[in-house]
C-alpha cells in the first residue's frame, strides 16, 4: 500500500525514534477508514519515544496521551515542544498498561502501535485493566507483530537466530488472536486481521544502526519474514 500520511515522518531524524517496524506506517494503515472523530481524545498506549503520538495529533486532530512504561515524559514533551504541538494536546505520561492512571471513561479510544501483544495477552485484560477507562461506544484500534501461523511448537531455526523461544512467545496468528478478544464481555469485535504492511515497515527498521535492529537483521536476513506479519484488531466497547 501507499503511505502518503507517512512520506513526511521518512526522514534520518524521525526514523532515529523508531524502536521497532516502522509504527508510523502501520499506525497509517492501521486508522485507514478511521472511526474515531477528529477532536476525539485518545490514549496512545504503548508510545515510546511520542512519534506515533505525534502522527496522531498533527494528522488527525486527536487530543493524545503519550503512555508509556519505559519512556521519559520529560524527553518526550519536548520533542512535542520542538516539533511545535501546542500546550495540552499532547500529554506525555510514565504509565504501567496493566495499571493506567486515568479517570474511569476517559477515553473517545485507545490506539496501540507494537506493544499490545506485550501486556494484552491475558484474556481478561481487555475487561479488566483497558475498557473501563474508555467511554461507552468508544474505540480500541490495536496493530501488533504476529506469525502466519503459529508455529510454537516448532520454532524455524531463521527466527531464533534472532529471537529466543520466550521472546517469540509474544507473538501469535490471527486465529489466536481473534480468540483472546472474543472473550471479552464489554466489547464488540470490529476487525481482526492481516496487515499489508509487513515487508516495508520491516525495511525501515533493518536500515537503523542500533544494536536492536542490527540484532534483528540476522533473522530476517535468513528469511524469517516468510513467517511474520503484523495484525490489526479493532474494538468497539459496548454502549
Amino acid at each position: 500500500m501507499k503511505y502518503p500520511l507517512s512520506e513526511k515522518y521518512s526522514t534520518p531524524f524521525f526514523e532515529s525514534k523508531i524502536m521497532g517496524p516502522n509504527p508510523v506506517k502501520l499506525e497509517e494503515e492501521l486508522l485507514k477508514d478511521c472511526l474515531i472523530e477528529k477532536n476525539a481524545v485518545v490514549c496512545d498506549l504503548g508510545s515510546g519515544q511520542g512519534l506515533t503520538s505525534l502522527f496522531l495529533e498533527k494528522e488527525f486532530g486527536f487530543t493524545v496521551y503519550a503512555a508509556d512504561l519505559w519512556s521519559d515524559p520529560a524527553e518526550n514533551k519536548a520533542f512535542f515542544d520542538e516539533m511545535g504541538v501546542p500546550d495540552g494536546k499532547i500529554v506525555p505520561v510514565k504509565a504501567d498498561a496493566t495499571d493506567l492512571p486515568f479517570e474511569k471513561e476517559f477515553f473517545d479510544a485507545v490506539v496501540s502501535t507494537d506493544s499490545y501483544n506485550y501486556f494484552g495477552r491475558d484474556e481478561k485484560y481487555l475487561d479488566e485493566k483497558l475498557l473501563p477507562f474508555v467511554k461507552k461506544g468508544g474505540l480500541v484500534y490495536i496493530a501488533i507483530p504476529g506469525m502466519k501461523k503459529d508455529c510454537h511448537d516448532n520454532l524455524p531455526k531463521e527466527l531464533l537466530l534472532s529471537w529466543t523461544p520466550e521472546q517469540l512467545e509474544y507473538m501469535h496468528d490471527v486465529s489466536w488472536w481473534k480468540n483472546i478478544v472474543e472473550k471479552s464481555n464489554d466489547s464488540e469485535v470490529v476487525s481482526v486481521k492481516e496487515m499489508e504492511s509487513n515487508e516495508e515497515v520491516w525495511a525501515d527498521w533493518l536500515r537503523q544502526e542500533n544494536e536492536y535492529a542490527i540484532g534483528d537483521r540476522k533473522s530476517m536476513e535468513a528469511g524469517a519474514g516468510k513467517y511474520l506479519n503484523f495484525i490489526s484488531i479493532i474494538l468497539r466497547k459496548k454502549s
